[in-house]
């Protein structure tokens, strides 16, 4: 087994860990839209606004990344009374394992990042903020938050954007707390002043951020190791440089530096890979994997992030997916969930590509089915195939459905060079999975009418279209099942 795959032992012990997160929390919006003119009143694009997506960004995305790998998760803040807060307070209260310790401070504005993209091109960031620090009654309040929710975690994560949350003495007593508690801590540090930080376990500077707190130029291997531990001395721990496309380097004290390389197989967005990276190394640490193995899921995890798009989360069966990707087929690795098959269609989509979609039990795989896919595919740049769960199957089709097992039937779809993913769905019709997909091209075979397929009135309602495929003749699932019975 692959470094990687011995790796995977960790990920059960996940779920048991629970992580305290305190930093600053963001909004993050990103508008998408096209350019076909340039402005009549100066010499710059007019964006036509197609649609808008706003997430958790900051300590936001670090809790994010946290739940996704199946950890409980309390994240400390504040946030202002604007409309920005209570988004965020909405979407955190939507996730599953997290618990909101979020602080209302009247008057201060909600940190929220707006970004223009046209296509994957950002032309414009506008940044709304409040970088003041907080009033003693506030910090007071924090820190009342958090002594109460320290009790029961694991580990302490720092998630320093800035934004006024981690000044100096709030770190420092927060580091205390946490030490005299015996609980570790890691932070991603803002600040040039690396002594702001002393006290944590590992920390997970960039190589702008290290240059910056060192004087010494980060460009390479050699140069890493010269400036990390002059880092490490200001801290007392460890330090985890993130490197872009170069991977990370792990220099602990007394031990020769580690330089981890990149994993990732096409880089779509660098947004949040920082927070990804520190969610990891934190649920991993907690759930006992020593410092350079949690630097290596660290890594993996980035590697996945940067291939998501927008500020986009890991989710644990991602992180073991990569973690057995040497073990693995090529089409095992195009059945997903559809959290994840929501984002790698995202990702499609803001490529400008056309995604297809059909459905169906697939039971024994015949010429019919083929034919049906390969028509589908031809409609599209990517096609989506729905798979009915063993449950699903029986329910419809009878105690002795399927023949096949679920993981049987989608290993032999994805095995086609016409699938692109498939995705198990346990309902009956596979219409919550439709409404999440949002094909362009909805295929079924001509024996249905257009009125007839499930969820045709979604898919013609935004403008997309229904494809009703060809069918062979003389081929049956159910037919072949009686004869194989006789």
């Amino acid at each position: 087994m692959s470094e990687l795959g011995q790796l995977a032992a960790y990920l059960p012990r996940f779920r048991d860990v629970r992580i305290v997160c305190v930093g600053d929390v963001m909004l993050d919006r990103f508008i998408y839209g096209e350019v076909e003119r340039i402005s009549p009143e100066a010499p710059i694009p007019v964006i036509r606004v197609l649609h808008e997506t706003a997430m958790l960004g900051g300590a936001g995305n670090v809790v994010r990344n946290v739940a996704a790998l199946g950890a409980q998760v309390s994240l400390i803040a504040v946030i202002g009374d604007d409309e920005a807060g209570h988004m965020a307070t909405r979407q955190i209260g939507e996730l599953q394992r997290v618990y909101s310790g979020l602080l209302v401070v009247p008057g201060r504005r909600t940190t929220t990042k707006t970004r223009y993209l046209v296509g994957t091109q950002q032309l414009l960031r506008a940044d709304r903020e409040n970088t003041t620090q907080l009033d003693r009654n506030a910090k007071a309040q924090i820190l009342d938050i958090f002594e109460a929710e320290l009790k029961d975690a694991g580990l302490v994560i720092l998630s320093d954007y800035a934004k006024g949350v981690l000044d100096p003495e709030m770190l420092q007593h927060l580091i205390k707390t946490s030490k005299n508690a015996g609980k570790p801590v890691i932070a991603d540090p803002k600040s040039q002043d690396f002594s702001r930080y002393a006290g944590v376990q590992v920390l997970t500077p960039n190589t702008r951020e290290l240059a910056a707190a060192t004087g010494l130029t980060c460009a390479d291997d050699a140069a890493i190791e010269k400036a990390a531990p002059a880092a490490a001395a200001q801290i007392g721990g460890a330090i985890l440089v993130t490197r872009a496309q170069h991977g990370m380097s792990l220099i602990e004290t007394g031990k020769p530096a580690r330089h981890i390389a990149a994993r990732a197989p096409e880089v779509f967005d660098e947004s949040g890979a920082g927070d990804t990276c520190l969610a990891t190394l934190g649920v991993a640490l907690a759930a006992g994997a020593p410092l350079e193995d949690a630097a290596l899921l660290a890594n993996a995890s980035a590697g996945l992030a940067v291939s998501k798009a927008g500020t986009a989360v890991v989710y644990l069966d991602d992180l073991a997916g990569v973690l057995h990707a040497a073990d693995l087929k090529g089409a095992e690795a195009k059945i997903r969930n559809i959290a994840h098959a929501q984002e790698i269609v995202a990702k499609w989509r803001a490529r400008g590509k056309k995604i297809g979609f059909t459905n169906g039990c697939f039971d024994l795989v015949h010429p019919g089915h083929v034919s049906l896919l390969r028509q589908a595919r031809e409609a599209c740049d990517h096609l989506v195939v729905g798979l009915n769960t063993d449950a699903s199957v029986k329910r419809l089709k009878g105690e002795g459905r399927p023949i096949q097992s679920e993981m049987a039937r989608a290993i032999v779809l994805a095995s086609l060079a016409s699938v692109d993913m498939v995705v198990l769905f346990d309902e009956e019709t596979p219409i919550r999975l439709i409404e999440a997909i949002r094909p362009d091209v909805l295929v079924k075979g001509a024996d249905y009418t257009v009125e007839k397929v499930v969820g045709h009135e979604i898919v013609q309602a935004y403008g997309g279209r229904i494809l009703l495929a060809q069918l062979e003749d003389g081929f049956s699932t159910t037919n072949t099942i009686a004869r194989m019975s006789r």
